[in-house]
């Protein structure tokens, strides 16, 4: 399965790339700080995303500072009129509000993995 994302000691990194360089590239995904990491190679760019993950966290520990992104457990999301009207019928239909019936979508959603 490809996957714009890496993942290592609970970080995960994101897989960009400029064609005009030659060089992939990539930063930390969800915390506080901007870490990046580029190379020329899909091996190179994961050993470089590893030794970021492995500094920053060396960083936050000294600092003791934590190194996630806090969530607030609150976002906006944007459906459609059409999706928003079925999705409000159909938790009405099940008797649940929308926050619950959209919390529910995203727990079968994520437990999918």
């Amino acid at each position: 399965m490809s996957s714009n994302v890496m993942k290592y000691k609970g970080q995960l990194g994101s897989i960009e790339h400029d064609l005009d360089q030659g060089v992939l590239y990539g930063k930390l995904l969800f915390i506080n700080d901007l870490v990046t990491y580029e190379a020329e190679s899909l091996r190179g760019l994961e050993a470089e995303f590893r030794v970021s993950v492995d500094e920053y966290l060396a960083d936050c520990e000294r600092m003791r500072v934590p190194p996630n992104k806090p969530f607030k457990g609150s976002f906006n999301i944007r459906i459609g009129r059409e999706l928003h009207q079925q999705l409000a019928m159909k938790a009405a239909e099940d008797g649940l509000g929308l926050n619950e019936a959209v919390h529910r979508a995203i727990e079968t959603f994520v437990a999918a993995r």
